[in-house]
């Protein structure tokens, strides 16, 4: 079979065909197509409901700044002797500026620090004996008198030592008070009841109602005994234990067992009972060394210290 010459229509075509790809590629490699002429181009060709929406273009965020601003806000409420260089840091009015007293707002009781308690007095407040360090205006201490809280306490201070005695401070200004750099505690009380080991007891509003109670059993074990102070109405009262307290609760069937010289306050519609166990062994010096122990039955809490503190007090002191 011979073949034979294209005719003129094919030779047409095919020229067409020939220049529109040379157009297409001289075109591509000219100059690309953007996206938004891409997409223009598709849109010409796809109708209008199956068009996809073009994605938004979201500003970057600078990640950088918020930190930024972070460590610029903590270094303008850094104090200044920190900042200072270490001549200033260290000078004697940096040091004054920075344990001076300060009035924090907080109410009649506030902390002026962990182991220091201010009292605002304008009034009359109970405080523990010897437990003033200062005081700033016009302030007169008077020591309980003897039927303060009628002849039952009278008795029960009888015995129980220093411990349970209190000092009534009366006027307006500032009366400091700390033991032995005890740590403190204020609570508030509104229409609940505690009970206090005696030598934990700080300071506590004229409002709230006292009773000294000696604990059962021991009391006649040991020379002075070992008492508790329950607190009850409406006011505000401050504790101190040595370190951070730990609060137990205590719930029916689970009772908790605390060492006497670690206890610190418990709920006062708990009655505490006494364990003993003094065997021969105790008596010649080879005993646990837990020969008293409390247990706490019933609903409620104790709170217990890291530390055994002797609460039992001399009478001849």
């Amino acid at each position: 079979m011979t073949n034979q010459p294209p005719s003129d229509g094919s030779r047409r075509r095919q020229s067409k065909r020939s220049q529109a790809w040379q157009a297409s590629d001289g075109a591509s490699s000219a100059q690309p197509l953007s996206s938004n002429e891409a997409m223009e181009q598709f849109s010409l060709r796809v109708p209008k409901d199956q068009v996809p929406a073009r994605p938004q273009q979201t500003k970057p965020q600078n990640l950088a700044q918020p930190q930024k601003a972070v460590v610029e806000k903590a270094v303008a409420e850094k104090p200044a002797a920190e900042t200072a260089p270490a001549e200033a840091r260290y000078s004697l009015k940096a040091f004054v500026e920075q344990t001076r007293d300060r009035d924090l707002q907080q109410g009649l009781f506030e902390l002026e620090s962990p182991r220091m308690l201010d009292i605002n007095l304008n009034g009359e407040v109970w405080i523990k004996m010897g437990s003033m360090v200062a005081y700033t205006g016009n302030v007169k201490f008077e020591r309980e008198g003897m039927l303060e809280q009628g002849i039952g306490n009278l008795l029960k201070k009888a015995v129980t030592g220093e411990g349970a005695r209190l000092t009534k401070a009366k006027g307006s200004g500032s009366v400091f008070c700390a033991d032995s750099g005890k740590k403190v505690t204020i609570l508030n009380l509104n229409n609940e009841a505690i009970c206090v080991n005696g030598n934990d007891l700080l300071a506590f509003e004229k409002s709230l109602s006292y009773d000294i109670r000696m604990m059962r059993r021991i009391s006649s074990m040991m020379a002075g005994g070992l008492f508790n102070i329950r607190l009850q109405g409406k006011g505000m009262v401050a504790i101190t234990s040595h370190y951070d307290p730990l609060t137990l609760p205590v719930t029916p069937g689970n009772p908790v067992t605390t060492d006497p010289n670690a206890t610190v306050m418990w709920s006062a519609n708990l009655e505490p009972s006494f364990k003993t166990d003094i065997q021969l062994k105790t008596l010649i010096g080879r005993g646990s060394g837990e020969s008293f122990q409390m247990e706490f039955r019933g609903q409620g809490f104790v709170v217990v210290q890291p530390y055994e503190e002797v609460y039992f007090q001399n009478v001849s002191s």
